[in-house]
C-alpha cells in the first residue's frame, strides 16, 4: 500500500477496519478512529504507535463530511482536541482539519459551540511572548496596513487526535499561541518545541456552517466570541443617523422654545402681606401660547402656602391650585447649606382675550423651627410677594421629550455595537497598568 494519488481507501494495518484516504499528497500520519493506531501514510501505513483509551470530544463533525466555504470545496480528514489549563479553570476545542485538493489545508475550530475557519499565513510579522511581556501599552502588529491587537496567550496540550494529519501530532505536546485581533480577523503566532506557524481566522456563523455541510447544527453558544461580527441589522445605519439627527433637531428646538421671553404683562408687582388677600388684573390675548406667573416670597427660614384662584374674563374659574414657597439656611459641622425655594410657577393657556383676575391669600405660614422645638433665632416671616407675568410663550417640553426619545434610540443602536464590541474583548487577558 505505497501512497498513491489514486489511492482512496485502505485497512487499518493494526484492527483490518476499513478507512477512507482523503487527505492528499502532503499527508504523512493517518490515525485509527477505531482502534487509536497511528499509521505511517508515507511507508505503507505501518504501525507507528497506538493511543488508546481517549474519550472522542464531541462534535457534530466527522471525518469525511464535504462542505463548500468561501467558495471551496473541502473536506474534513481529521480532528485534533486542544486542552488549556488556566488559573484553576480547562478550556477545551476541537480542530477540525480540512483539504482541498485546489487550495490545501484550512482548520474548522469547534470552541464553546462557536465556529472559526482558520488558514496558514504565510507573510511577514511575527510576536513573541517576549515582546508581550516587555511592552507598556497593548502590542499592535499591522499586517497590510491591518491593525492586530494583542489579545492573549495560551498554553494547550493536544489531548485527542483522529484522522489524517500534515504532522506527526504528539499526546501532551504543548504549543503556546499568542493571538492579536482587528476588527474582522484574527492572527495566531503558535509555537511548538521550534517550529513556527502563523494562523489567519475568522469567525464562521452557523448558518454559513449548515449551508456549507448540508447538516442542521445544535450549536448554542452562551457568550460572544472574540472573532464573532455584530449583527447590525438591515437599517442600522440609517436608525443610528437619523435617531442622532432628529434628536439634536428637537433638543434645540425644545431650548429655541423655551429661550423665547415672549412679552411682559406684569413686571415686579409688589403685594405686601398685610393685604392679602388681594385680587390682581391681568389682560391677556387668546393667542395659543402660554402665559406664566411666577410669584416670589422674601422668606428667610420661613414658609407659606399660597392659594391661588385665576378667573377669565367671564368670570369663570381657569383654575385653583395651591403653592408652597419655603427657604431655609444654616451651618453644621459640614458646612453651609440651603434648601427649599422661595419661588413657585404655574404656566396656562388663555382660552378668550380680556381681563383676568387672579386671587391670590396666604392660607398658612410658619417659622423654620430648629432643634429641641426652639424656634430658629434667624426665621424670619416674609413681608411681600413679588409677581411676574410674561404671556405669548412656548413649552419645550414636548420637544424635548421627542428628543430624548430619539436620544435613547440612538444611545440604544450605538450601545448595542459598543456592547458587543466590549464583549469582544472580555476575554482579554492584556491589563493596562495605571
Amino acid at each position: 500500500m505505497t501512497r498513491t494519488p489514486e489511492l482512496t481507501s485502505i485497512n487499518c494495518t493494526s484492527c483490518g477496519a476499513g478507512l477512507d484516504v482523503l487527505g492528499g499528497g502532503r499527508v504523512v500520519v493517518k490515525i485509527c478512529e477505531f482502534c487509536g493506531s497511528e499509521l505511517n501514510a508515507q511507508d505503507n501505513y505501518k504501525v507507528l504507535r497506538k493511543f488508546t483509551d481517549r474519550r472522542r470530544p464531541r462534535t457534530p463533525f466527522s471525518i469525511g463530511m464535504r462542505g463548500t466555504l468561501y467558495d471551496v470545496e473541502f473536506v474534513i480528514i481529521g480532528l485534533v482536541q486542544h486542552t488549556e489549563r488556566w488559573a484553576g479553570r480547562v478550556f477545551t476545542w476541537v480542530d477540525h482539519q480540512l483539504y482541498s485538493p485546489t487550495h490545501g489545508y484550512a482548520w474548522l475550530t469547534l470552541e464553546n459551540n462557536h465556529l472559526v475557519f482558520s488558514r496558514r499565513y504565510r507573510g511577514t510579522g511575527w510576536l513573541s511572548e517576549r515582546v508581550v511581556e516587555s511592552a507598556e501599552h497593548r502590542p499592535t502588529i499591522h499586517i497590510n496596513r491591518e491593525p492586530f491587537r494583542y489579545y492573549e496567550t495560551t498554553t494547550s496540550k493536544i489531548t485527542y487526535v483522529e484522522g489524517e494529519f500534515t504532522w506527526r501530532p504528539k499526546f501532551g505536546e504543548r504549543t503556546t499561541t499568542i493571538t492579536a485581533m482587528s476588527d474582522s480577523a484574527m492572527l495566531g503566532f503558535s509555537q511548538t518545541g521550534s517550529e513556527r506557524e502563523t494562523y489567519r481566522s475568522i469567525y464562521v456563523t452557523k448558518a454559513e456552517a449548515e449551508a456549507a455541510f448540508g447538516v442542521a447544527l445544535d450549536l448554542k453558544p452562551f457568550r460572544v466570541h472574540p472573532l464573532q461580527p455584530f449583527v447590525a441589522g438591515r437599517n442600522y445605519q440609517f436608525l443610528l443617523i437619523s435617531s442622532f439627527v432628529f434628536a439634536a433637531i428637537c433638543l434645540v428646538m425644545a431650548l429655541g422654545f423655551n429661550l423665547h421671553t415672549g412679552r411682559t404683562v406684569l413686571r415686579n408687582t409688589q403685594v405686601d402681606m398685610r393685604d392679602l388677600p388681594v385680587e390682581i388684573a391681568i389682560p391677556l390675548e387668546a393667542d395659543n401660547r402660554l402665559t406664566s406667573i411666577r410669584v416670589t416670597g422674601d422668606m428667610r427660614n420661613s414658609w407659606a402656602y399660597l392659594e391661588m384662584e385665576m378667573l377669565d374674563p367671564n368670570g369663570q374659574p381657569v383654575f385653583e391650585t395651591g403653592r408652597t414657597i419655603e427657604s431655609y439656611s444654616g451651618r453644621d459641622a459640614d458646612g453651609s447649606w440651603r434648601e427649599g425655594s422661595p419661588v413657585t410657577r404655574l404656566r396656562f393657556r388663555p382660552e378668550a382675550s380680556g381681563t383676568y383676575t387672579l386671587a391670590l391669600s396666604a392660607a398658612e405660614k410658619g417659622l423654620w423651627h430648629g432643634g429641641n422645638g426652639r424656634q430658629h433665632p434667624s426665621g424670619e416671616p416674609f413681608t411681600r410677594l413679588r409677581l411676574e407675568v410674561r404671556t405669548g410663550l412656548f413649552t419645550g417640553k414636548w420637544m424635548a421629550f421627542l428628543g430624548a426619545v430619539f436620544g435613547a434610540l440612538f444611545l440604544y443602536q450605538f450601545g448595542r455595537k459598543w456592547l458587543h464590541r466590549r464583549a469582544r474583548w472580555s476575554g482579554s487577558d492584556w491589563v493596562d497598568e495605571d
